[in-house]
């Protein structure tokens, strides 16, 4: 049995296939969904969505919040914003994520630039780990090399 997953944001749907399960970013912690979860609606904050496709393999996405609607076998994902694994530059997420380390570190106690800075690091971060994982899925990895 499958589940049919479409992440939608408001600039374009993500996805729209067929999946085995899928973990997304609880406002309460990670939540994976299989099929014949009870129905759900639950609030997503920022972090990363995995999904495990029918036949293998996962694709990974980041979201910055939305919303989820887990209904008989269909979960619906209404993000924020979000960005597939495929479209991190990986180089430029780990540069963004030192600079924010450096942006940090200089940032005055208690200022909105410490807050500024916390948020670009936790952003950054989340970006980095699923560009790594995206690109240490040895099945999509076969699968780029025709094999």
């Amino acid at each position: 049995m499958a589940l049919n997953l479409q992440i939608l944001s408001v600039q374009r749907t993500l996805f729209d296939g067929e999946i085995e399960m899928v973990n997304a970013p609880g406002e309460s912690g990670e939540m994976g969904i299989l099929p014949g979860h009870a129905p759900l609606l639950t609030a997503l904050k920022e972090g990363e969505l995995r999904a495990r496709l029918v036949g293998g393999g996962e694709e990974h996405f980041v979201i910055w919040g939305g919303f989820m609607e887990v209904r008989l076998d269909q979960v619906v994902v209404l993000a924020d914003a979000a960005e597939h694994g495929d479209e991190i530059d990986l180089t430029r997420a780990e540069e963004a994520r030192d600079a924010a380390v450096q942006q940090l570190a200089q940032a005055a106690a208690g200022s909105a630039d410490l807050e500024a800075a916390r948020r670009d690091l936790r952003r950054s971060t989340i970006r980095v780990r699923t560009a790594r994982r995206r690109r240490s899925d040895p099945l999509r990895t076969r699968q780029e090399k025709g094999e």
